[in-house]
């Protein structure tokens, strides 16, 4: 055995930070540099900012402490018990993928497969239900997600033809802390907001319809996926709109359940005073939306403030959360597996 890993192998995990990627994309805008502290890139749109990533070609990196520069999938190889817990050996890689977006103008059109529609999936990829916490919205703010009643095929056929798509979308005006649950099969966009995504860990997107949008950087529009779209466009999905929040807890922390899914759970919480989060055998996520605090774990405090990420490896179990006056935080779940 090296040095190198008789040194890692002592290592004891704790919380982790890891640093956000940042991704440009010609919907997006500059609002997202209010939210984080990591500086963005360049003066041009910035559309996402991948918070937690266990993909090849961004993988997310551990930002301080005696594991900085590790991805997240190395941590998972060779800690998979300690990061995963019960979980561990149900998943090839860390099953969710975390984001803020900026959507300074509309997204196209799309609708992403279900873990059902093998065939329209790559390999090592998955289906993609996923869900929305609206963080700001601006005056121009709309979310489209699913269809109006009375759509068929040959309805969204025809709008696609004379460009009245949006005629056949359902749609709202969204305010800040709307939850939206868009599940696999959802014809959706949304601009003019900023919103905190959660979702299963797939690339997989068809583009119906985008507005006509030419890229900047090609002058020309990106590509449609019509066919691929049509056939996963769930055309029972009727209008959907924002979720009404389950509370689970008002005192000494307002706890509300905004998703609870086969893919995922997000609970939003609010407090001034110290609270718990985290769970026993499993890993957790933490979100910080507003404040700043303390996680407390094993006699030692990591620090968390607006736009942070913090990892809860599933050896950390339950631990404290003590604010520095208000705090807003979302804590996410993964699946159980199978």
């Amino acid at each position: 055995m090296t040095a190198k890993r008789q040194v890692m192998d002592q290592i004891s995990l704790h919380p982790l930070r890891f640093e956000p990627i940042y991704q440009y994309r010609l919907w997006g805008g500059r609002r997202l540099a209010s939210l984080l502290s990591a500086q963005l890139p360049g003066d041009g749109p910035i559309g996402e900012a991948w918070l937690l990533s266990d993909r090849e070609d961004h993988p997310s990196r551990v930002t301080e402490g005696p594991l900085k520069g590790r991805t997240l999938g190395q941590l998972l190889h060779q800690w998979p018990e300690q990061m995963l817990g019960k979980m561990a050996g149900h998943f090839r890689r860390f099953p969710l993928l975390l984001k803020f977006l900026d959507a300074r103008d509309t997204l196209s059109v799309q609708v992403h497969p279900s873990d059902q529609q093998t065939q329209y999936i790559p390999a090592g990829e998955s289906g993609k239900t996923e869900a929305w916490v609206v963080l700001e919205a601006g005056t121009k703010s709309c979310i489209y997600a699913g269809l109006k009643p009375t759509t068929t095929k040959d309805t969204l056929r025809q709008a696609l033809a004379n460009g009245t798509v949006a005629d056949r979308l359902a749609s709202f005006t969204p305010k800040p802390g709307d939850g939206i649950f868009i599940p696999a099969g959802t014809v959706h966009s949304l601009g003019d907001v900023v919103v905190f995504e959660v979702q299963e860990n797939s690339d997989v997107t068809f583009r119906l319809y985008d507005w006509n949008h030419l890229d900047a950087r090609t002058g020309q529009p990106r590509p449609l996926q019509v066919e691929q779209a049509m056939a996963c466009i769930d055309f029972a999905q009727g209008a959907i709109g924002p979720v009404a929040p389950m509370v689970d807890e008002v005192k000494p922390v307002l706890r509300e359940r905004l998703f609870d899914c086969e893919q995922f759970g997000l609970w939003q919480f609010g407090a001034e005073s110290p609270f718990r989060v985290g769970a026993e055998r499993t890993p957790r996520v933490l979100v910080c939306l507003a404040g700043d605090g303390q996680v407390e774990h094993d006699g030692a405090h990591y620090a968390i403030g607006k736009g942070d990420v913090l990892l809860l490896p599933a050896v950390v179990g339950a631990c404290w959360c003590r604010p520095h006056g208000a705090i807003s935080l979302l804590e996410i779940s993964l699946p159980e597996g199978t």
